[in-house]
């Protein structure tokens, strides 16, 4: 397996596991309770209208000038692209796991990356499905259960609450597909940062509209909001500059080391308790690894 995507890929998906520990201290900080979805919808404004800012910033610094979409097409990819990577994604995100048990909502979301893999082959035909990127999903969706799926989830499933978690995730995949599409035309690291920025705002009305209030409790509420609009500026303009260069299955099918990450640093930054064996976040490690071997060791991938 070769190409320098490998280290970017996984240095994305390090950032995006350090979100969910990050966030929750910020909620905590914040004075943002489990329930109160205005005030978590206006933190995730905040935090991804900053995340577009510095986006827009170090893409004109760097081109020595602004930093803009190209044209009325690219004003309308960002509007496009927001809609699915930032305010469908993401709304959908906050109500589902709001209506939906953990052991549900974990699966679910471990299901993203290779659901990106069959939206690129099938909906957007970028690729074809090959034997080697099923086996590599289906490895990877169960390297996620191995550290997720701790029991039985009980209770009736419902529209606002797996339904919508299903929504959001193929709003994400979408989102991927969508990046490859109009980044043939545009820059994509600035193509991400407007879209952060129109979501943002969308995402921050609507907090306020429902009723959300930020309480901030000292100057380390501000650092961990500033540390999270930083890891989302830099992920995901990585991730748009992979997505142009490279298929989506190669850069998507390191999604599956998000949750695995995203529970190592829960128990370092956060101190969460070890829930499950050590053997099972080994044999996850194991399986997701293996999956993105597969994947990206395939002698054709289209």
């Amino acid at each position: 397996m070769t190409g320098g995507y490998i280290l970017p890929a996984v240095l994305c998906n390090l950032l995006w596991g350090s979100a969910i520990p990050f966030i929750n201290v910020g909620y905590r900080l914040f004075g943002i309770g489990g329930g109160d979805t205005g005030s978590q919808m206006l933190f995730a404004g905040c935090r991804f209208f900053l995340a577009g800012l510095m986006t827009v910033l170090f893409r004109s610094l760097t081109l020595r000038r602004p930093a803009l979409p190209d044209g009325i097409k690219g004003w309308r990819a960002a509007g496009v692209l927001c809609l699915f990577q930032t305010v469908g994604q993401y709304v959908l995100f906050y109500i589902g796991v709001a209506n939906t048990p953990s052991v549900r909502a974990s699966i679910i979301q471990g299901l993203g990356a290779f659901v990106s893999i069959l939206i690129a082959a099938w909906v957007f035909r970028y690729e074809k499905m090959t034997l080697h990127k099923w086996l590599g999903g289906i490895l990877g969706v169960l390297g996620v259960a191995a550290v997720t799926l701790r029991g039985s989830a009980e209770g009736s499933v419902k529209l606002t609450g797996e339904g919508f978690l299903i929504f959001s995730m193929v709003c994400s995949a979408f989102s991927a597909g969508l990046i490859k599409y109009f980044a043939s035309g545009q820059d994509p690291v600035a193509l991400s940062g407007w879209q952060f920025i129109l979501g943002g705002c969308v995402l921050a009305a609507a907090g306020l509209a429902s009723g959300g209030r930020l309480r901030p409790d000292g100057i380390a509420a501000w650092g961990v909001l500033g540390y999270l609009a930083l890891l989302s500026a830099a992920a995901y303009g990585i991730w748009a500059v992979l997505l142009k260069k490279h298929p989506v299955s190669r850069v998507a099918v390191f999604m599956f080391l998000q949750p695995i990450f995203g529970v190592i640093l829960g128990m370092i930054l956060v101190d969460q308790p070890l829930t499950l064996p050590a053997y099972r976040y080994a044999l996850g490690l194991l399986l997701v690894t293996r999956s993105i071997w597969i994947v990206n060791g395939a002698k054709k991938n289209a």
